[in-house]
């Protein structure tokens, strides 16, 4: 004999559940979030947002400070470029040789925490927060400033766009990895994408053909406030 099927009639407490349910998703059980492993085209955007947003961001606040220093102290930008790469460089030696060792998995804390005990974990998860902060930070204030110079009209709206920016970045990488991974995946690929071609558009350029690499903006002069005269270089 079959007990009949009553359907469950949805509480206040369901209804106020349902504006997080559409934006963080179905909530994953603790024993089955250990397994969501990603297929490297979606394991990339996420893994990568790090040092793609130093390229893509850092560098551009580097040459604010030091125009603020004096457009004397350009000089200085080649060489912090190539401090940028060395530094790349020794990041993804460093992630391959902790992918090998910890095939299954396996962050920093962890790394630090195996090899090298807790006090040094510590001190590499305060590192990676003061990291992440600073990551989103610059990002979010950078992206923000792109998006208003091609659209003046936001600018009043500032801060209302870099919180909502925040809020979006908070609510992706809570859906969770998979769901994170294929929001990243197409803005981080075009950004690799657009980094190629303009290298290859200049080596084509410079090599092959007499048009000029002079910037539009290379005949601006920079005049000084009242009072700041001797920081124009």
């Amino acid at each position: 004999m079959h007990r009949p099927y009553h359907r469950r009639v949805p509480t206040l407490s369901d209804l106020g559940q349902l504006p997080k349910r559409l934006v963080l998703g179905r909530p994953v059980r603790s024993d089955k979030a250990g397994e969501s492993l990603l297929p490297k085209r979606l394991a990339l955007p996420i893994f990568a947002s790090d040092p793609l947003s130093s390229v893509a961001y850092a560098t551009q606040e580097i040459l604010i400070v030091l125009t603020l220093a004096g457009t004397a102290f350009l000089f200085l930008a080649p060489w912090l470029a190539v401090a940028v790469v060395v530094l790349l460089v020794v990041v993804v030696l460093s992630y391959r040789q902790v992918v090998h060792a910890y095939p299954s998995g396996g962050g920093d804390y962890e790394v630090a925490a195996k090899n090298h005990g807790r006090f040094a974990s510590l001190v590499v998860a305060s590192a990676l927060l003061i990291d992440y902060v600073m990551t989103v930070a610059v990002s979010v204030a950078s992206g923000t400033d792109n998006i208003i110079s091609a659209f003046p009209a936001l600018a009043e709206h500032r801060v209302l766009l870099a919180v909502g920016l925040v809020a979006f970045l908070a609510a992706a990488n809570l859906r969770g990895l998979r769901e994170s991974g294929k929001s990243f995946a197409v803005p981080t690929y075009l950004f690799v994408a657009g980094i190629l071609v303009m290298v290859v558009t200049g080596f084509v350029r410079y090599f092959f053909t007499d048009a000029s690499l002079v910037a539009e903006s290379a005949s601006y002069t920079i005049t000084p406030e009242p009072g700041y005269d001797n920081l124009a270089g």
